[in-house]
C-alpha cells in the first residue's frame, strides 16, 4: 500500500472469531482501530506470539472467555503509537513488549500500559513478541514455583516446543541437569541445540526406564509439563523423594487424573503454574524476571527459537501448526 493512502486511515486488519470452536472458522478482516482508554497505549503491532491459550480461546475452552467477535492473540510486540490519560512509563516511538487476555493478531492493538516490557535494541520484534508468555511462564516456574538449585535434575515434556524449548535453555542457564522428553528424533535434535543433556523419544523408548538410568535410579528432582494426558503420571513415577511437578497445560488434550498415592508414596508435590494471574498481580516481580532473562538473552545464555513465522492472512495455518504440534520453538504472527 502506498504510505500517502495511509493518512486518515481509520481501519486495521485484523484475525476475527465470530465463532467458538476450530480455527478455520476464523477471518481476516479490516476493522475500526481501536480506541486509546485512560492508563493505556495504542501499539502499532510488528508480530505476535501465537499460544495454547488462544487455541483453547477460540475454541471456548479457556477460562477467561472475551465476548465475540474479537480478536485473538494474548501477546505481541510493537511501537508505542498513542498514550492514554496518565499514560507516564512509556513513550511515543518506544519498542515494547504487551500481553493481553487477546488482541495481538491485528496491525494495532491497545494494552495496558503498567505491564508493559521495553525491548532491549538488539531483540528483533519476532523473538519479542513470542518471548513474554513461553519465557516468563518457564522462569516463573523454575524460579518462584519450583525454586530449582544448580545441580538438579528436570524432565521437560514436550521440549520441542515454545515453552518446552525455553525450559530447556532456562533450567540450563540455571545450572540444571536437563532431560528433555519429545516424540521424535527431529525435535530432539532442536532440544539438543537448546542445551539439553540427555535426551528421550518418547515414541520409541520407555520413559520411566530411561529417566532411572539416566538419573542413577534416584529420580527426576523436577518435571515441567506442558502436555498432560497419559504421560503425567508416566512422567510422576519418575519422581525424586522431595520432587516437583510443575502443572503447565494440557498440549495432548486430556486432562490426567494421577493417582494422589504416588505424591504421598514419592514424597513429591504437584504445583500449578499459572503466569498470567500470577504477573498481573505481582507486576514488580515479573518484570525483574523479564529483566533477568533479558540479561541472559544479551550474553547469549539463551537464544530463543524462531522457526514459524506467519502472515495474518496464514492464521489458520499457524493455529494448525500449533494445535497439531508442528511447531518447533514459537510460532509467531506478523500483520
Amino acid at each position: 500500500m502506498d504510505p500517502a493512502s495511509l493518512q486518515g486511515r481509520v481501519e486495521m486488519k485484523a484475525v476475527r472469531c465470530h465463532e467458538l470452536g476450530p480455527a478455520s472458522n476464523l477471518k481476516v478482516e479490516e476493522i475500526e482501530d481501536p480506541k486509546v482508554m485512560p492508563g493505556h497505549v495504542l501499539i502499532d503491532v510488528k508480530a505476535g506470539g501465537l499460544n495454547f491459550p488462544d487455541v483453547l480461546m477460540v475454541a471456548g475452552k479457556y477460562q477467561v472467555q472475551p465476548d465475540l467477535p474479537f480478536t485473538p492473540g494474548g501477546e505481541g510486540a510493537g511501537i508505542v503509537a498513542e498514550l492514554g490519560e496518565g499514560v507516564t512509563n512509556v513513550k511515543v516511538g518506544d519498542r515494547v513488549i504487551f500481553f493481553n487476555q487477546a488482541g495481538a493478531f491485528a496491525e494495532k492493538a491497545v494494552a495496558p500500559a503498567a505491564p508493559l516490557v521495553p525491548m532491549p535494541d538488539s531483540m528483533p520484534f519476532e523473538v519479542a513478541a513470542g518471548f513474554t508468555i513461553t519465557y516468563a511462564t518457564s522462569y516463573h516456574a523454575l524460579k518462584q514455583r519450583a525454586n530449582i538449585q544448580p545441580g538438579e535434575s528436570i524432565l521437560v515434556l514436550g521440549a520441542a516446543g515454545g515453552v518446552g524449548l525455553a525450559t530447556v535453555e532456562l533450567a540450563k542457564a540455571m545450572g540444571a541437569v536437563v532431560i528433555a522428553a519429545a516424540s521424535t528424533d527431529e525435535k530432539l535434535e532442536f532440544c539438543k541445540n537448546a542445551g539439553a543433556d540427555h535426551l528421550i523419544n518418547y515414541s520409541t523408548e520407555d520413559l520411566k526406564e530411561r529417566v532411572k538410568v539416566i538419573t542413577g535410579g534416584k529420580g527426576v528432582d523436577v518435571i515441567y509439563d506442558p502436555v498432560g494426558g497419559d504421560y503425567t503420571e508416566t512422567a510422576l513415577r519418575t519422581m525424586a523423594p522431595g520432587g516437583r511437578h510443575l502443572v503447565i497445560g494440557f498440549a495432548a488434550g486430556d486432562i490426567p487424573r494421577p493417582p494422589l498415592n504416588l505424591c504421598l508414596l514419592k514424597q513429591c508435590s504437584i504445583v500449578g503454574v499459572f503466569w498470567g494471574n500470577w504477573a498481573r498481580a505481582n507486576p514488580k516481580l515479573q518484570i525483574q524476571n523479564m529483566m533477568e532473562m533479558f540479561a541472559m538473552y544479551e550474553k547469549g545464555t539463551i537464544d530463543p527459537l524462531v522457526n514459524d513465522v506467519f502472515s495474518l492472512d496464514d492464521v489458520v495455518e499457524a493455529f494448525a501448526c500449533l494445535s497439531e504440534r508442528r511447531a518447533k520453538g514459537k510460532v509467531i504472527l506478523k500483520p
